[in-house]
């Protein structure tokens, strides 16, 4: 099968590996030092799916129309990458890999010919170096779309990716997008301390900040009517649950999620892009909690902040010490 996959960051370069080794056609969109060392020595893979090397065609944009396409570019970067490839991506089936709650809607909006899908992947993977990822995670991609049962081509999509990295078909996909949602809540803090999610998750200060980011999250998806989606043992239930609990006893959830990282230095995705100096995807989540909590007519002051300091720190380019993020929580109040 001709499978593209735009944008060969750490989730694009990884699909793109295990996609031609098994067996697919692979070709990769990607500029700068990316796409040169694409081009000069492959995309390898290290870490947990085992060392692997791949060479797919790599380009600045695509010039044929796949079979199958896969969005891996960061949240801000997905409306300019599928326009830039409009022409030969409409038409295709297309699945947006990618956080925040937008992506699938954009994709249908600029590609009306075209099967549109979201997946959610949970695999930690660190962009070492242009052409280089290391998986410190794995951990499964659930596919979907919309807010019902998964339908024959949600599976037959689901069927294709599972040959190469483990994949679940889910209903309910926007629902999961919120309960994946409030997993993006580990992000911002390591982005804003240059700290690793395990480190954040150990500092009892920053563990709270992040708690109560996670909380009003789901709190915000309630007030807009989301029934979240069953994810990595969370759930309606579960989450509402959560969203009741004080600070203090509402911490075994982050807690639960680092012990499933294990410990190799998970940087987030965020902290990523900060060390490379390029834009975050904070907006389209920390910021997107904001933006949600505005249309239900309530206040997100713990997003809000979170967001304003990541930006804080994108303009510095220094971070924040765990005291003085706590010091700015404080005199928030």
């Amino acid at each position: 099968m001709r499978i593209a996959v735009i944008g060969a960051g750490a989730l694009g370069g990884t699909f793109a590996t295990l996609l031609s080794a098994a067996g697919h056609e692979v070709t990769v969109t990607a500029r700068g030092a990316g796409l040169a060392a694409i081009r000069e020595h492959g995309i390898r893979l290290e870490g947990g799916f085992g060392p692997a090397t791949a060479h797919p065609t790599a380009l600045e944009r695509l010039v044929e129309t796949p079979d199958l396409a896969l969005v891996c570019t960061k949240a801000q970067d997905a409306e300019a990458a599928i326009a830039d490839n409009a022409t030969v991506l409409d038409g295709a089936a297309v699945i947006v890999i990618q956080n925040g709650l937008d992506g699938v809607d954009t994709a249908r909006r600029l590609l009306p010919g075209s099967d549109c899908f979201g997946a959610l992947s949970i695999i930690a993977a660190n962009y070492t170096e242009p052409g280089l990822v290391t998986i410190t995670t794995v951990a499964p991609t659930y596919l979907g779309r919309g807010s019902g049962q998964a339908d024959a081509a949600t599976r037959h999509w689901q069927a294709v990716l599972a040959e190469a990295v483990p994949c679940q078909a889910i209903d309910n996909f926007v629902g999961a997008q919120w309960t994946k949602l409030v997993v993006n809540m580990l992000n911002a803090l390591p982005a804003i301390t240059g700290l690793s999610v395990q480190a954040v998750v150990a500092h009892r200060g920053l563990r709270r900040v992040m708690t109560l980011s996670m909380r009003e999250a789901v709190r915000v998806g309630m007030r807009r009517g989301i029934r979240f989606g069953a994810m990595q043992a969370l759930g309606d239930r579960r989450l509402r649950a959560f969203s009741l609990l004080p600070a203090w006893a509402g911490q075994v959830l982050p807690l639960r999620m680092r012990a499933r990282m294990g410990s190799v230095p998970n940087l987030g995705s965020t902290l990523q892009s900060v060390t490379r100096g390029q834009r975050t995807e904070v907006d389209h989540l920390n910021g997107v909690v904001v933006r949600e909590a505005a249309a239900a007519g309530v206040p997100a002051p713990v997003n809000s902040r979170l967001t304003a300091l990541v930006h804080e720190v994108e303009e510095r380019g220094t971070f924040l010490s765990p005291d003085d993020v706590l010091a700015r929580f404080s005199r928030s109040r």
